[in-house]
Order: structure tokens, then C-alpha cells, then sequence
């Protein structure tokens, strides 16, 4: 698959990375050489020095034989610019990154397409989201909904209350078990478990169970003592700032912390009478007690710089805060701050790449997810007539290793899987992998 990626900034080369490792035939544009040089003498792909808005620069590329063009400049309107030129000129498929929320309205699909931008990608709207998700619960790491809710995945942290520590899953196993650990966090191990795999102290499990069962979740992870989450405090202003506030359910009270005084304007502006806007350094720890961090449940740290939202989020924790979520735009800081046991990391290159990842594959693929702190990928496939998982059970399929089903949806209903579970055409199947290895399996739905 030839894939060009216009753009070297945080986006493009961490998508560049992923690919370059999947040896796909990867060509990455940018107007910067000195960003280029860095990138191609270190991975698996070619460089080209030009704008991705001129037509000969995209001719060099090879932009008529592309399978994908992905625009991932911080500029929207050069990314626009240069999926509709990419598409005119041969590109098959194009993506564009964007920061107005309007053009993601399914009004606006057709003419987008029209124009020759077939997909729009809006990474701080998709780390929003994220966030609300995962501050949803105090007790929770991560949490994603499959078919609006028929089966749901959480991630947990196992302290000494959990009561499924040091036993094999194969004793806890039965027939009408609620839930499904489809992966373990250790350390910076990811382990996609198996029968004679135990839960160990400190372990970051992935559960797949249906809704009813939450409640049960949380009782054998020995959470039933977190507070309920309905005071958040975030600090930083940005764009995913705003839509965390805007996403929130309504029941939870938004105090957003920030310096630039024109900024808390534009905010004042932006945001409804829900969210407070105050005008102050979010690192003054006496203004975090002034303002009532210690009744918090959650606080979220959203400033450009990685080492400040978490260290924030340490100091809040020392407060007495539950749930902490950082951004964490530095790669290489993630598991630093897993080990200082920040409770969820959001990376927006990550999530983006996520999205733009699903577009490759051939299979009918409704969602791919990062599990950012696993190395670990979910994906919700829709299962077509004549497919290779519809020919045996799940035990005699021979998946590869690393991979696991972790639940299906049928008419509607989630249902976890056992070996002798038998896979139907149109069922919507969970399937969790190390990362990277959803091309090894998407043949399985093809």
C-alpha cells in the first residue's frame, strides 16, 4: 500500500513510525529538511522537501499512484488544500486534519467528498472524548463503549483490595463468568493472557463485560470505596480543554484553570454557566486549595507541556484527588508516568493515529483503539458472509499469538466468547492485539 503523509510534525512522523514498521511503502512530505533528515536515515521510508500544497511537490511524490494521502499539517486549510489537489491528481483515498468542528457535521460529508476530502480527522475533538470516557468513573483507567454501550471495556489498576489477585484465570474461570481479561499491563510488559496467566498487584487490567455487570467490576477490583466523579478541575485553557467541558455530562461541575487572562475571555465566551473560568496559575498549589481541589474527584491537566501536566497531576494526587488525567504529547514520557502512577495519559498522536490507522484496512473495521499505556490495540470488526472466523470455533481458528476476541455483538446484544463460541455472519467482533498486529488478524474477516 503506498501511503504519502503530508506534514513531519507530531502527527505525521509518529504515523510515519508505526507504518514505516508495517513495511508499507511510506512517503513523507514536508516543507522542512532539516525535520526529514532526522526521520529518514533512522525508518523505512522515503522523504520528499516540498509543500504539500504545490502540485509539482505532490507529482514528485507520486501522488497519482497513492493509495492513501494523509494531510497532517497544523494548518487545516493547507491540509484541505492539499487532499483536494492529491485527489484531482490520483490519490485514492485522502484524510485531512482539522480544527473547526462544523466541517465534522454529516451535512457537510457529501461536499467534503465532493471536493475530494473523503475523511476529516480532528485529534483534539477524539482526546476530548477520550477524557470524558475515562473520567466517567474515578476507579477507571480507560473505558470504550462498543455499539453504544452493548459491550464495554475497562481498564483498572489492581491495588490489595482486588480479590482476583494471584489466581490463575483458568480457576476463576466458568460458563457464566460476567467479564473477559483480554489484556495485562505489567510493568512494561503487555501480556494478552492465557488460562494459566494470573492478576499480579499493581497490574493495569483490561475487562470486557456488559453493562450490568459494572458493579461486579468494580467489587472484584476492590473500588467500591472511589468516590463517584462530579467535580472536575482542569488546568489549561486549550481546544481540548474546551471540549472536555463541552462533552461532559451534565450532572458534572467544570472549573477550568487558566493563565492568560485573553484566553479566560475567549473561554467565558465558548463555554456555558456550567463551567467556572478562573484566571490563575494552575501549578499555585494554594490556589488549587482555594478553589477546592481536595472535593474534587478528578482533575485533568491540559498545558502544552507534558512535564507540567504531570507533575500537576502528582501534586493533586497528594491531595487527595482520585482520578488524575494528563496529556502527555512526549512519547518517550509515557510509561515515566505509569510508574509515578498518573491514573490516565492522553496522547493526542496516538488517538489520531488510531483513526487514521482503521482507513487502511481492508476488512469492515467500525473502531480501532490505542490502549495507550498497553502497546496494545482494540478493534471492532463487522463480520462479513463467507469470512475465515465463520468456518470453525474460536479455539480451532488458529489466531495468532498476542491476539484475543474479547466479545461480540449480535442483534444488538453483547455477549462475551468462550473457545466453543461459533462466530455468525454479521456479529460485531472485539478482537485485542500487541500493537500493530490488526493486519495479522484482519484476514480472519475478510
Amino acid at each position: 500500500m503506498k501511503i504519502i503523509i503530508a506534514g513531519a510534525g507530531n502527527v505525521g512522523t509518529h504515523l510515519a513510525k508505526l507504518l514505516s514498521r508495517e513495511r508499507q511503502n511510506i512517503i513523507l512530505m514536508d516543507d522542512s529538511e532539516e525535520r526529514l533528515a532526522a526521520l529518514s536515515s533512522n525508518f523505512d521510508l522515503l522523504t520528499v522537501p516540498a509543500s504539500p500544497s504545490s502540485i509539482s511537490g505532490l507529482k514528485e511524490a507520486g501522488v497519482k499512484d497513492a493509495d492513501l494521502f494523509i494531510a497532517v499539517t497544523p494548518d487545516e486549510s493547507r491540509n484541505m488544500t492539499a487532499c483536494m489537489l492529491a485527489t484531482n491528481l490520483g490519490a485514492k483515498k485522502t484524510v485531512a486534519r482539522i480544527d473547526n468542528y462544523e466541517y465534522l457535521l454529516p451535512k457537510h460529508k457529501e461536499f467534503f467528498q465532493k471536493l475530494g476530502v473523503h475523511s476529516l480527522i480532528y485529534p483534539e475533538m477524539l482526546a476530548a472524548k477520550e477524557i470524558v470516557s475515562s473520567i466517567r468513573m474515578s476507579w477507571i483507567r480507560q473505558w470504550w463503549e462498543f455499539c453504544g454501550g452493548s459491550l464495554i471495556l475497562i481498564g483498572a489498576k489492581m491495588r490489595k483490595s482486588a480479590e482476583i489477585l494471584d489466581i490463575p484465570l483458568y480457576q476463576l474461570g466458568s460458563a457464566g463468568l460476567p467479564y473477559h481479561i483480554v489484556a495485562i499491563k505489567r510493568g512494561t510488559e503487555t501480556i494478552i493472557p492465557r488460562g494459566d496467566d494470573a492478576v499480579r498487584l499493581n497490574d493495569i487490567v483490561y475487562f470486557t463485560t456488559t453493562r450490568k455487570y459494572i458493579p461486579y467490576i468494580r467489587k472484584i477490583a476492590g473500588k467500591e470505596d472511589y468516590p463517584d466523579v462530579r467535580n472536575v478541575m482542569i488546568m489549561g485553557g486549550s481546544r481540548i480543554a474546551v471540549r472536555t467541558a463541552q462533552y461532559a455530562p451534565d450532572y458534572m461541575q467544570i472549573k477550568i484553570i487558566e493563565n492568560d487572562m485573553n484566553r479566560c475571555n475567549r473561554l467565558a465566551e465558548l463555554l456555558d454557566d456550567r463551567t467556572m473560568i478562573i484566571n490563575g496559575d494552575g501549578r499555585d498549589m494554594d490556589l488549587l486549595t482555594e478553589e477546592g481541589v481536595k472535593n474534587t474527584e478528578a482533575f485533568v491537566a491540559l498545558t502544552g507541556n507534558s512535564e507540567t501536566n504531570i507533575l500537576a497531576c502528582l501534586a493533586a494526587k497528594r491531595m487527595g484527588v482520585e482520578k488524575t488525567v494528563a496529556e502527555v504529547e512526549n512519547i518517550d514520557y509515557i510509561s515515566m508516568a505509569e510508574s509515578l502512577d498518573i491514573g490516565t495519559v492522553i496522547n493526542k498522536k496516538m488517538i489520531a493515529a488510531s483513526h487514521i490507522y482503521q482507513m487502511m484496512l481492508d476488512a469492515d473495521v467500525a473502531n480501532v483503539k490505542c490502549l495507550t499505556f498497553a502497546n496494545a490495540d482494540v478493534a471492532e470488526f463487522t463480520v462479513p458472509e463467507g469470512a475465515k472466523i465463520t468456518k470453525h470455533k474460536i479455539k480451532d481458528l488458529g489466531l495468532p499469538k498476542g491476539t484475543t476476541i474479547g466479545g461480540m455483538i449480535r442483534d444488538g446484544e453483547g455477549m462475551l466468547v468462550t473457545g466453543d463460541t461459533q462466530i455468525r455472519p454479521g456479529d460485531h467482533v472485539m478482537v485485542f492485539c500487541l500493537n500493530m498486529m490488526i493486519k495479522k488478524i484482519e484476514k480472519f474477516f475478510n
